[in-house]
């Protein structure tokens, strides 16, 4: 087959492959085990202590079988999420899902960065005694803190993807005892009967569904970068199980300690304020001192880690001549560019999040458009050589599946739609309704253009 070199794609063979069951496991855990989960943790307070962990549990499980699926397609072709998106999207349609993550991944890079320099801030207070940041001459720690922070990303990913295991395997252990370290502290000032009672007020109040939507934004993000890591293993349950059970347990207990923290502030100040789920805050407020400051830094490189790697695995699928060291490199410094924003505008972190959270109603037609295509049209078998063919049967129509970019849009319309209508916002959300919904779509058209086909 005479292939363009300019679409040329390289599936990691079984034989380079080592990535084992707990690296993985570590992987996922560690990519919920931020300061964004604690964030969405104190978000979802809104719905109260079990309207809040009910919502959560529910989105992530379902969020993370898709994971788990994805994650399959990884460990079966040896390609990243963005490279199968060729399937469906075209070879040249598939550079919309890679920019989408490309943005959304560094977003998401500059937000735990930005939170992790604010608890650096903390400890130049204590070794130095330079102002906290939002305290008077406090931005000055903040710039230094991104430096550091964005210098630790930069070496990580000169020195491979061993230095980023290494930082995710002591860092779990380091997260797991914070964790349970904080829920200590968190209940030596409230009891659970005192969390399960607290009111939220009117006010503040979020609809479940709404809860939901919010909750699978933030979920959905990890699914499209599954076989990014799952391309790196030999074993089939590394690929579904570990990504499951990781990114899980790592969101319900990050999110959990938010959820609990952000009512305990709110019990004993009488105010509630969803900011106060940032763990420098919260370890401040809990007088955890400069250990717990330490390790939230730590948490967010483990979290970063994840989020470099999709964000440079989708530039790579846009430009197969940049390897990708090098993509990971120049994700990482553009990341750092956006960690300074937020000091051009006080409200810029949490317009950023809910920008990023924006981008959630993307993710979800994407994401069932690939699995129905790989899983039920496609019956778990790609031609692997199709990828890189402009010849080939993903070349479409000039590099394009219209179709699938059709319904991707619908999907896009029928979320704006739905997401304010009152039975769902309060129920079970817009998110998971409009994959069912596009899901369905996708099969029986492209069943019925098999059949006339043939």
């Amino acid at each position: 087959m005479a292939q363009d070199n300019k679409y040329e794609v390289h599936p990691i063979p079984m034989s380079e492959r080592n990535m084992g069951y707990w690296d993985m496991f570590a992987n996922w855990f560690g990519a919920n085990a931020n300061n964004g989960t604690w964030f969405i943790g104190g978000i979802i307070a809104a719905c109260g202590l079990w309207g809040g962990f009910s919502a959560l549990v529910l989105a992530s499980v379902v969020s993370y079988l898709f994971l788990s699926l994805i994650g399959y397609e990884g460990y079966q072709t040896g390609l990243s999420t963005t490279t199968l998106s060729r399937a469906t999207f075209g070879i040249r349609g598939s550079i919309i899902p890679s920019v989408i993550n490309l943005v959304m991944f560094m977003g998401w890079t500059a937000v735990n960065t930005f939170i992790a320099a604010t608890s650096l801030s903390y400890i130049f207070n204590t070794f130095f005694g330079w102002p906290i940041f939002g305290k008077p001459g406090g931005t000055f720690g903040l710039v230094i803190g991104i430096l550091v922070m964005s210098i630790l990303h930069i070496l990580s990913v000169i020195a491979g993807q061993r230095s980023i295991r290494i930082i995710e395997r002591v860092g779990i252990i380091l997260v797991i005892i914070f964790v349970i370290w904080e829920a200590i502290a968190v209940f030596k000032d409230v009891s659970l009967s005192q969390l399960s009672h607290w009111v939220v007020p009117k006010k503040d109040q979020m609809p479940f569904g709404a809860a939901i939507d919010s909750l699978a934004a933030f979920n959905l993000a990890w699914v499209t970068s599954g076989a990014d890591f799952t391309r790196f293993t030999n074993k089939k349950k590394v690929s579904t199980s570990a990504p499951f059970w990781g990114a899980l347990l790592g969101a319900v207990s990050f999110a959990s300690i938010g959820l609990c923290t952000t009512i305990s502030i709110a019990i004993t100040s009488g105010v509630y304020d969803p900011n106060n789920s940032d763990p420098s805050t919260v370890a401040n407020k809990l007088g955890l001192g400069i250990i717990a400051m330490i390790v939230i830094v730590l948490t967010s490189m483990t979290a970063n880690a994840v989020n470099l790697q999709a964000a440079g695995s989708a530039l790579t699928n846009m430009n197969h001549k940049i390897t990708l060291k090098h993509s990971l490199l120049i994700v990482t410094i553009v990341a750092m560019a956006l960690t300074f924003i937020p000091l051009l505008s006080g409200s810029f972190l949490s317009a950023f999040t809910a920008f990023l959270d924006y981008i959630g109603m993307f993710l979800g037609p994407i994401i069932s458009i690939m699995l129905v295509d790989y899983f039920l049209l496609n019956d778990r078998d790609y031609n692997l050589s199709s990828f890189g063919d402009p010849k080939g049967e993903f070349w479409y129509s000039h590099g394009v599946n219209w179709f699938a970019f059709g319904l991707w849009v619908l999907g896009v319309l029928l979320y704006l739609a739905l997401k304010n209508v009152s039975i769902i916002k309060n129920t079970i959300g817009a998110t998971f309704i409009v994959m069912g919904v596009i899901a369905i779509l996708y099969y029986v058209i492209g069943r019925i253009s098999e059949r006339r086909g043939n």
